[in-house]
């Protein structure tokens, strides 16, 4: 038989996340980002539960020619725009509007032959100083783009650096505010971070119609992840697990004090116990780096790993099944991340990811190749 890791999707878990920004922000239309092969989750895959999202967002070419051939027709955006002029010819064949945040990429657009002109979407930095205008350049870069015969229509963009933190948004709405006041064109800003924590929260002196605007970007949301955590979790912002990552125990070691588990002997036992081992390593996308303690299921009980995370294994603590009179051995259903199939009970993604000293996003677009994915039901 194959080896008992699994990954499976939860179409009805993205169509509710999908909601949930229409939900915050009633009067926009909502992009459904999918870069990074829609976070580890497959564009085809999330493809039939998206389907009513009024836009797909992306980064690579790649990604936008594969929706393209599910026959999706509506509107597809690159967040970072084009990398080389050559890239417009398919932006143009292929209707796919494009984001332009730097003067190559508008004289990129100038030298562009074309019988179909460009739809783009002119980034703004607002303080997050990745990408975009700076405020001082931005009517000028618009000026520039509104007399090229290249370009049909400018829509207007930034993106927030701390929508998600204790800074807020209010330095950068105010600085787009002020760089595209009576600039005519669509409006997109909020995030994922800010859908959820400042769409119905107006600042003072903007308006919700201002934040949430024509367009929001719904990111990690759509995939089940809180933005906060853990000043928020995804249960608490009403969102629901997309991807489940499970296997089973393949092996039962019995300890005694002072035996050590694993590479480094970076576990040592302190009483007698049962560890398990499940078919689950660093090879799968599991982190290396995610210590003795994080929390994982077996059988639906909630336990931890022991010891370092291997290429193809890890040990786990089987004390609490064992205690909660719960039998546990070779077969056991094990829960990395996501919601058991067996029991129903769910291990957030955005838990294990803190617990490793990292996010919920690396977690879930660092799945491995090499794991499988359930047939979509």
């Amino acid at each position: 038989m194959p080896r008992p890791i699994l990954a499976t999707v939860h179409p009805e878990a993205l169509e509710h996340n999908l909601n949930q920004a229409r939900v915050r922000a009633p009067d926009a239309r909502v992009w459904a980002v999918v870069k990074a092969n829609a976070y580890g989750h497959g564009i085809e895959r999330v493809f039939p539960a998206l389907r009513s999202a009024d836009g797909f967002a992306m980064i690579d070419l790649a990604e936008a020619e594969r929706l393209r051939a599910l026959d999706w027709r509506g509107p597809l955006l690159l967040l970072e725009g084009v990398f080389e002029p050559r890239d417009l010819e398919l932006c143009s064949r292929l209707n796919i509007w494009h984001a332009v945040h730097c003067t190559e990429q508008i004289d990129w657009l100038a030298a562009h032959k074309t019988h179909a002109p460009h739809r783009v979407f002119l980034k703004l930095n607002s303080g997050m100083n990745r990408l975009g205008f700076r405020p001082e350049a931005f009517r000028a870069a618009w000026a520039r783009l509104n007399a090229l015969p290249q370009v049909e229509e400018i829509s207007l963009m930034t993106h927030f650096s701390d929508a998600d933190g204790p800074r807020g948004i209010a330095h950068q709405v105010a600085a787009f505010e002020a760089a595209t006041a009576d600039l005519p064109g669509e409006r997109s800003l909020c995030n994922s971070a800010a859908i959820l924590r400042h769409a119905q929260s107006p600042l003072r002196g903007v308006g919700v119609s201002t934040l949430a605007a024509d367009w929001v970007r719904e990111g990690i949301a759509l995939y089940g992840g809180a933005p906060d955590h853990p000043e928020h979790t995804a249960a608490g912002w009403g969102l629901k697990p997309t991807m489940s990552l499970t296997t089973k125990v393949i092996g039962v070691q019995s300890l005694q004090p002072g035996d050590t588990v694993g590479y480094g002997s970076a576990f040592t036992a302190d009483v007698p116990m049962r560890v398990g081992v499940i078919a689950c390593g660093y090879a799968d996308g599991y982190p290396r780096h995610a210590p003795t303690g994080t929390p994982v299921l077996v059988s639906g009980v909630r336990t931890r790993t022991v010891g370092r995370v291997s290429m193809d294994m890890i040990a786990v603590d089987l004390a609490p099944l064992d205690a909660a009179g719960v039998p546990a051995g070779i077969g056991s259903e094990v829960v990395l991340w996501g919601v058991s199939p067996s029991t129903g009970a769910e291990l957030p993604v955005d838990e294990v990811a803190r617990s490793a000293g990292t996010i919920s996003y690396e977690l879930l677009c660092a799945v491995a190749p090499r794991v499988p994915f359930a047939d979509p039901a």
